[in-house]
């Protein structure tokens, strides 16, 4: 077999067999495929597409490339949840200890961000003392104690999608639809869910800006997910503002604490039971969406879900003080207030440019090797739809004094005020089962 010829029938828009496909991804892996080939197979997929039998063969090949987790030794249908990304994003923190406290088990391996704040694990490490490696048998043994653990990724995983993606990323191949969601599923399956509930994102501040282009991945993934013998489904939801009202890892801290009080922001609250539901239908605790919505609520009212957080941050050597009194959280040395300059209804929160003024107080990183101020971000006051007065705090700004004055000039540029009543954006536009 040859790769010339794999290019060529994929170039001409051809079916690539399981055989042509694992040639490939062996290839690439082991280093006898050179860059220039791949990069020639990534622009043909990147013009003529992949149909869903290729997509799948193309995700279980870059799965068997690496390690798989056997997360045998865990009790119960294992659900996983993906976000696309986006801005004050602190799903992950909620979710788990609402799923775990509703029965299901959840074993997540997360990772760090780069660009606007730091990912789950940042977040995490913003409690004092937590710490994020466990054994295999003590990753196990807290699942099935607790029903939730969260570590980082380790192991050889998906090695073959790590060189794709370098790849990728050079040759202008990076917004594949077939590309990203097997790269995205790749790692959800070695990771060892049972079960996947995927949030793709949509508007300004996604990577996908469009709900048709989000609404084409989201499909393409639940596909591959159902295909390889995952039960997988998919909310479409929005960001084009930012969600809840915290960027910044400390500060979204304290805001899952407050949605798992019942006491959070509105979009943040609902997007986590809509998620929620999902993943209790998936983990095979309820039958129906509305059943597992009522479940969800009844943890957070008696407060189950925020006794699970304490438990959680507590085995993995965390400060649990910190559920009941958020001030022991890192925290700015300075608050600022950002103030309408005219009465008004605001039209709009660049959710993009909301994210790179916290990156700039340095409350993300721009490099894998870049330190994270963890109490720095930006709190808005206001979302789009709100009414406003002159004077009146848009946004907090929590600073070191890193980056300031460049944080208050995006603000300025990208929180939009106009005499006009604009409508709150759709939280939810779709879901994929």
């Amino acid at each position: 077999m040859r790769m010339v010829d794999i290019i060529t029938k994929k170039r001409d828009g051809g079916r690539l067999s399981e055989e042509e496909i694992r040639f490939f991804i062996n290839g690439i892996t082991d280093d006898s495929v050179p860059d220039y080939q791949a990069s020639a197979l990534l622009m043909a997929i990147y013009f003529e597409g992949m149909a869903e039998e290729e997509q799948a063969l193309l995700t279980e090949a870059m799965v068997d490339s690496g390690d798989r987790i056997d997360l045998s030794g865990i009790e119960g249908t294992l659900v996983d949840k993906h976000s696309t990304g986006g801005v004050g994003d602190t799903t992950t923190l909620i979710l788990g200890p609402i799923v775990a406290a509703c029965g299901v088990p959840v074993a997540k391996m997360s990772g760090r961000g780069l660009g606007h704040t730091g990912g789950t694990l940042d977040k995490l490490e913003s409690i004092d003392g937590f710490h994020i490696e466990l054994t295999e048998k003590q990753f196990a043994d807290q699942v099935n104690n607790l029903k939730l653990a969260v570590i980082g990724q380790s192991g050889n995983l998906t090695p073959a999608d790590k060189k794709l993606y370098a790849l990728r990323d050079v040759t202008a191949t990076v917004d594949s639809i077939p590309l990203i969601a097997s790269s995205i599923m790749s790692k959800k399956i070695a990771a060892g869910a049972d079960a996947i509930v995927l949030d793709v994102k949509t508007g300004e501040g996604a990577f996908m800006k469009t709900e048709e282009d989000a609404r084409r991945l989201a499909e393409a993934m639940v596909g591959i997910g159902n295909a390889v013998g995952r039960k997988t489904m998919a909310v479409i939801s929005d960001m084009s503002q930012p969600l809840g009202y915290a960027i910044g890892n400390a500060l979204e801290v304290k805001e899952a604490i407050e949605t798992l009080r019942g006491e959070g922001p509105e979009d943040l609250t609902r997007l986590c039971v809509e998620l929620g539901s999902r993943m209790v239908v998936a983990g095979g605790k309820a039958g129906s969406i509305g059943e597992a919505e009522g479940m969800i609520q009844k943890v957070i009212n008696d407060g189950s879900a925020l006794a699970l957080f304490r438990k959680f941050i507590e085995a993995q050597g965390g400060n649990p003080e910190i559920v009941d009194d958020p001030a022991k959280l890192p925290s700015a040395s300075e608050v600022i207030e950002f103030k309408a300059e005219a009465d008004g209804y605001v039209q709009s929160i660049g959710a993009d440019d909301i994210g790179l003024a916290a990156m700039h107080l340095g409350a993300g990183r721009a490099t894998k090797d870049e330190q994270i101020d963890l109490g720095v971000g930006i709190v808005l006051k206001k979302k789009v739809g709100d009414a406003v007065e002159k004077g009146e705090p848009l946004a907090e700004i929590h600073t070191n004094g890193k980056g300031t004055d460049t944080a208050i000039g995006m603000l300025r540029e990208h929180i939009i005020v106009g005499p006009e009543k604009a409508d709150a954006p759709a939280l939810i536009h779709g879901d994929i089962q």
